[in-house]
């Protein structure tokens, strides 16, 4: 199943489907004005990274798979450990250090909305090294038509 990133259109889609269908690292579903959602697959072992965003929330559910996500005010102080799994969420406010891990035998399948919009329109990074690679280079940034804040501050990886 592909979607495509119309940008700020209305766009309706089945979103557990997409996800479950989703093998790329990252793959962004739509790019509002304000937010934006993007589907990921973790292999096995792997993880997110470890990452805090100063100014963005997020929103991510588990649609495939078993993992663990940990969260702190600091990243080397992860205070929240808990395991998830398909139809748990996860909410991540802004400024929280996190990492979510796939602890299973299969890829680990959820979707994250973002507010406001962090990645490229349309993006598609096949592993995470890619997504890296596209945010150091500067080729994911936010589209032009998105509301960014007016101080941008940075996000911090571990």
């Amino acid at each position: 199943m592909t979607i495509a990133d119309i940008g700020p259109q209305p766009q309706s889609f089945d979103l557990e489907k997409a996800t479950l269908a989703n093998d790329n690292y990252r793959a962004v579903a739509w790019s509002g004005t304000y937010l934006q959602v993007t589907l990921m697959s973790i292999p096995p072992g792997d993880d997110i990274g470890l990452e805090s965003h100063p100014e963005t929330d997020q929103f991510l559910r588990v649609d495939g798979g078993r993992g663990r996500v940990q969260m702190g005010s600091a990243e080397d102080q992860l205070d929240f450990d808990q395991v998830v799994e398909d139809g748990w969420a996860i909410m991540v406010p802004a400024g929280t250090w996190h990492n979510v891990t796939n602890t299973g035998d299969e890829p680990l399948r959820l979707y994250a909305v973002y507010a406001p919009v962090h990645h490229a329109a349309n993006a598609v990074q096949a592993t995470a090294e890619d997504a890296e690679r596209d945010e150091q280079s500067g080729a994911d940034e936010p589209p032009e038509w998105s509301v960014q804040p007016s101080e941008h501050a940075s996000d911090e990886h571990a």
